[in-house]
C-alpha cells in the first residue's frame, strides 16, 4: 500500500505542469479515468493546485496527485502547501522534486514523512544514479527516475534505455517494495511501449501528450501501449 494506495504496475503519470488548467483540466482528468478503467492501467494525473478538488470529484479511478507540498503543518506558512489541505482536497498523492522544483536533499526527506504522516503517497523524481540512490533511501513510494536532459525533447538513446534494468535494480536492492516510473524522453506510443517493453514499471508525459495535434487521442495511443507492452512481456 502506498498512502493508503494500492498502485498496481503498469502504471502512467500524466503531468499537465501548467499547460492544463480549469475546465481543460477537469476535461482531460475525465478522460484519463476513462482510459484507466478500459485498459486496466492505474493513471496518475497530477494538475494545478486549484484543479485537484475538481478532478479528485470528477473521477472514480484516477489517482490525483498535487505537484508539490511544504513539510508544514497547520498553523503559519503564508504561501505555502499544506499537506493537509491536499489530502482534504482529494488528493491521494504528491509529487515531490521535479526538475522544476527541486528540494534539498533535508527537505525532501522532511516533505516525504509529511506526507506518510497526512496518509499521501509520494512520487520523487531523480535523475542520476546517484540522486536515485539517495532518494530511494528515503523510502519514498514510487522513485521518477527522469534524466533532466531528457525532460520535454526528443527520443531516448539506446544508453538511456539500457539504463532502464540498471536503475530498476538498484532501488530495488535498497527496497523492493518502491515502484519505479521512468519518464522524460517519451513523445509516442511507440516510445511508452519501448520503455515498458525493457522493463519500467510504469511511464509518464508532459508535452508529448499535451503539445500533440490530439492529446486526448495520444494519451489513449499512450496508455494502449502501456497494456500492450505489458502482455507482451508478461505473459
Amino acid at each position: 500500500m502506498y498512502g493508503g494506495l494500492l498502485i498496481t504496475p503498469p502504471f502512467f503519470e500524466l503531468g499537465p505542469k501548467a499547460y492544463l488548467y480549469g475546465e481543460k483540466a477537469v476535461q482531460m482528468a475525465v478522460f484519463a479515468d476513462q482510459l484507466s478503467r478500459r485498459y486496466n492501467v492505474q493513471i496518475i494525473f497530477t494538475p494545478q493546485y486549484a484543479d485537484i478538488s475538481r478532478a479528485a470529484g470528477a473521477t472514480k479511478d484516477l489517482l490525483v496527485f498535487a505537484q508539490h507540498m511544504d513539510p508544514i503543518r497547520p498553523g503559519r506558512g503564508i504561501g505555502s502547501v499544506l499537506p493537509e489541505s491536499l489530502k482534504q482536497a482529494g488528493a491521494q498523492g504528491v509529487l515531490l522534486n521535479h526538475a522544476e522544483k527541486s528540494l534539498e536533499y533535508d527537505i525532501l526527506e522532511k516533505t516525504i514523512q509529511r506526507a506518510d504522516e497526512v496518509g499521501l503517497a509520494s512520487l520523487v523524481c531523480a535523475g542520476s544514479l546517484d540522486e536515485i540512490r539517495r532518494v530511494a533511501m528515503m523510502n519514498p513510494n514510487i522513485v521518477l527516475a527522469e534524466p533532466p536532459e531528457l525532460i520535454g525533447v526528443g527520443k531516448r538513446s539506446d544508453e538511456d534505455q539500457k539504463a532502464i534494468q540498471k536503475i530498476n535494480n538498484l532501488v530495488g536492492d535498497i527496497n523492493p517494495a518502491i515502484r519505479v516510473l521512468h519518464g522524460a524522453g517519451i513523445s509516442n506510443g511507440q516510445d511508452v511501449y519501448d520503455i515498458i517493453a525493457l522493463g519500467a514499471q510504469a511511464a509518464g508525459s508532459t508535452s508529448g501528450v499535451l503539445l500533440a495535434d490530439d492529446p486526448f487521442a495520444m494519451l489513449e495511443e499512450m496508455i494502449h501501449n502501456v497494456r500492450k507492452a505489458w502482455n507482451d512481456t508478461h505473459p
